[in-house]
Parts: C-alpha cells; sequence; structure tokens
C-alpha cells in the first residue's frame, strides 16, 4: 500500500510540474492539419522545389495531387508514379507522435509574458534504439489567451554521434502554426528543417528544407 501511494503521489508531482498553459495547449496540439481541411504544401530544398494540393473532400488514398516538380506541371507518368509512392508511404508510416515524446517531468520555462510563455524540454526515445532524442530539446511557444503551440522548436544542444561513423554537429526542426480566429482552427504555417553533419569523415549530410502550407480550405466550402 505505501508503494501504491508514493507512486501516486510521484505522479500527482509530475503532472503538477506541467504549467496549465502548456497542459491546455498541449491537449488539442497536432503537428499536422485538423481533419476536414484542405491545402496546398510547397516544399524547397537542396535545389529542388514540389507543389502538391491536398483536397480533404476525396478518398484516403486520392487527396493528394501533383501540381508542380521543379516548376513545371508533371506528365501522367509521373502523376502515376508519384500516387504509388503516396500509397506505399501512408501503408508505412508507423512515425511516433511528438507530444507523445515530450518529457513534461520537468519543463524549463525560457519566458512567461501574459500574452505568451516559451517552455523547453526533454525528448524521450521516440522507438527502441533511439540514439538521437537524448541530444535533442524541444521548444515550445504557447498563446496563452487561446491556448494554442504557436511554434515548436526541435534542436540539439551539442554535436553527437547517433550511429557509428556520423555525427551531427547541428539539427533542427522549426513548425510554426495559426492563431485559431472564429470557425478557422489553428493551422500549420511553415515547417524548416536544418542539418550539419557528415558520415565517416569525407561525406556531407549538410541539408536544409522548407515546406509552407498555404489555400486553406474547409472541406464542403468554396
Amino acid at each position: 500500500m505505501r508503494f501504491l501511494f508514493l507512486l501516486g503521489a510521484f505522479a500527482s508531482a509530475a503532472c503538477a510540474a506541467v504549467p496549465a498553459d502548456l497542459a491546455a495547449a498541449l491537449a488539442t496540439f497536432r503537428t499536422d492539419a485538423p481533419r476536414g481541411w484542405s491545402f496546398t504544401q510547397t516544399t524547397e530544398g537542396e535545389g529542388h522545389s514540389r507543389i502538391e494540393r491536398f483536397d480533404a473532400a476525396r478518398p484516403e488514398f486520392d487527396r493528394w495531387t501533383l501540381l508542380r516538380q521543379d516548376g513545371t506541371v508533371p506528365a501522367a507518368d509521373k502523376q502515376l508514379d508519384y500516387k504509388q509512392k503516396l500509397v506505399r508511404r501512408s501503408s508505412n508510416s508507423t512515425a511516433p507522435l511528438i507530444t507523445e515524446q515530450l518529457d513534461l517531468r520537468a519543463p524549463e520555462t525560457l519566458a512567461d509574458t501574459p500574452e505568451r510563455a516559451t517552455y523547453r524540454c526533454r525528448l524521450k526515445p521516440g522507438e527502441a534504439g533511439d540514439k538521437t532524442a537524448a541530444f535533442l530539446r524541444v521548444t515550445l511557444v504557447v498563446h496563452k489567451p487561446t491556448h494554442t503551440v504557436e511554434s515548436l522548436e526541435i534542436s540539439n544542444d551539442g554535436e553527437f554521434q547517433p550511429t557509428w561513423g556520423v555525427t551531427i554537429a547541428e539539427m533542427k526542426t522549426a513548425m510554426t502554426y495559426s492563431l485559431p480566429d472564429g470557425a478557422t482552427p489553428s493551422l500549420p504555417q511553415k515547417v524548416t528543417t536544418h542539418l550539419r553533419g557528415r558520415a565517416f569523415y569525407f561525406k556531407s549530410l549538410d541539408a536544409d528544407m522548407t515546406v509552407a502550407y498555404t489555400d486553406y480550405v474547409k472541406a464542403g466550402k468554396k
């Protein structure tokens, strides 16, 4: 009984450590667009670009359309190849939710005003054998009046080696979100990724990418 009491006390203390505004924002937060919203996704990086349209009103495996690839309208065979790759990618997608990886036992408050608060916490391993999470920190900006995560950044706090022969000097993913407005919920606006590293001392792993989300429309509305 004493063990159960101590366990309960520890759990209560862990929950109490999470600021109320952060807990409220995370309760409804999702990294992708809410269900039922269509949008245009523009990806740029490493000298290439891709513009895609997501139509939430269409059947599950027919919602994405490739509009442009490197500035040109893709031919029919390229469209077919694109669709086939999407189906394979969707069926094999098992990525963990970022909210489930946040270690909220002791979040650090970096800034706190009546309008916004900024918190930083550690990241728990996403799966067995994950050697990267221990080197990453998550910074979240919460808009207090709307209980909204306005931005989320995942970055390393020093050089590390996630696997043999690979050294990562810089790793950062930054996501920004709009504030809810009337019937419009918080929506993803932009994701940027930044990587600086090397493999076996001679192969560069440097890469930068930007993904922008625009032209949001609620499915069924014009």
